[in-house]
C-alpha cells in the first residue's frame, strides 16, 4: 500500500517529541513539522497567517490524524484543523499518544476525545479514536506502527 498523505494535528509544546516518534514510523507521509520558533513566528503574524499555514499544508492530504496528549482536545488550532479536514472530506481519526515517552522519558495523563461536541454545518464530526492497549512506551509505539496504515485506510474509507 502506498503511503497516504496525512496531516498531523497535535498540541506542539507537550507532545512534539511523541509526534516525532509517530512520524519516524515512516508508514505515512505528513506535512513538515515546524520547529517551535517557526510556529511562534507564524502565530505572531496573527490568526489569518495560522489559518493560511494550516490550509496550505492540508491541501492534497487524504487524512487528518489527531495525536492526542493530555490537553490536545481543548486546543483552538486542533479544533480548527479537525473542522477544516471534515469540511474538505478528509478521513478523520485520532490516536492517544500519552503513553509514549517524551524527551524527558515521561508519560502524561490521557486526554479527552478531540471529536466530542465538534460540528460542521450542524453535522457532528465523527472520527475513530484509537487507544493503544499498553502502558509501556515501546509497546504503544509498536502497536501504533503495526496498525496506523489500516487506521488511516479505515478513516479515509469512512468518508467516501
Amino acid at each position: 500500500m502506498a503511503n497516504k498523505q496525512c496531516f498531523l494535528s497535535f498540541y506542539y509544546k507537550p507532545d512534539s517529541w511523541r509526534v516525532q516518534q509517530v512520524k519516524n514510523i515512516g508508514s505515512i507521509d505528513e506535512q513538515p513539522l515546524l520547529v517551535a520558533n517557526k510556529w511562534e513566528e507564524i502565530k505572531k503574524q496573527g490568526d489569518t497567517a495560522v489559518e493560511k499555514w494550516i490550509d496550505n499544508n492540508m491541501k492534497g492530504k487524504d487524512c487528518l490524524i489527531v495525536l492526542v496528549g493530555a490537553k490536545t482536545a481543548g486546543r483552538r488550532w486542533v479544533k480548527y484543523e479537525i473542522k477544516k479536514a471534515w469540511e474538505e472530506g478528509l478521513g478523520v481519526m485520532a490516536v492517544y499518544v500519552h503513553n509514549l515517552k517524551d524527551v524527558s522519558g515521561e508519560q502524561s495523563e490521557k486526554g479527552s476525545d478531540p471529536f466530542v461536541g465538534l460540528k460542521v454545518d450542524g453535522e457532528s464530526v465523527v472520527g475513530t479514536v484509537y487507544d493503544p492497549p499498553y502502558k509501556t512506551s515501546t509497546y504503544v509505539y509498536e502497536h501504533i506502527a503495526d496498525n496506523i496504515e489500516d487506521w488511516v485506510e479505515a478513516a479515509i474509507k469512512a468518508r467516501k
